[in-house]
């Protein structure tokens, strides 16, 4: 493939992801303030700080490229955006919000994974190594927090089920003993 074919459609791509980037930010604080799982809470605000260095990087590549740092509108991330949005809307109890939240978190890591790995491959294609390399970084932060929500939601799942066992009269794990969801 032509490399000036591929710069085009590149720096589409990146302008799109620059959107769902800066479309993020608006929903990591709404989903942090919303949890009553301390653990989630303080992640998300950990990735909200991530989220502005993604957006940091990307105007880097912009520059490095000669072009604007402006936004393709991402529809993807507008859409769940939305739905998060709607989520939090919910009257559900502590740990049913917080899954729930893990669950449209984890929506918007995995948008933000294909992109990034999109756009990496494009940055390879073109022999754009130091952007393929910021890309990869960001990409990594993307899946750790992936895998930071898995975790949490099976925390919160085994507090929620030793919440259920208390409340019927049963022991809670060993693991769990003593603490209650808002601790969580």
């Amino acid at each position: 493939m032509q490399k000036h074919l591929l710069r085009q459609p590149y720096v589409d791509e990146l302008r799109n992801i620059y959107s769902a980037e800066i479309q993020s930010v608006k929903l990591l604080p709404k989903m942090a303030k919303a949890s009553s799982n301390a653990e989630l809470r303080m992640g998300l605000e950990e990735h909200l700080r991530q989220t502005a260095e993604h957006v940091t990087r990307l105007e880097q590549i912009f520059d490095m490229l000669g072009e604007k740092p402006t936004r393709k509108k991402c529809l993807g991330m507008e859409a769940l955006v939305k739905e998060g949005i709607e989520t939090l809307k919910k009257d559900y109890g502590d740990a049913l919000m917080d899954t729930t939240i893990v669950g449209a978190a984890r929506r918007v890591e995995h948008y933000e994974m294909a992109a990034y790995t999109t756009v990496r491959a494009f940055a390879e294609w073109l022999g754009e190594n130091e952007h393929a390399s910021l890309i990869g970084q960001t990409l990594k932060e993307e899946q750790q927090m992936n895998e930071d929500l898995t975790r949490i939601a099976e925390q919160i799942r085994a507090r929620a089920g030793d919440t259920e066992k208390e409340a019927d009269g049963e022991q809670p794990s060993k693991q769990t003993k003593g603490t209650s969801k808002r601790a969580a």
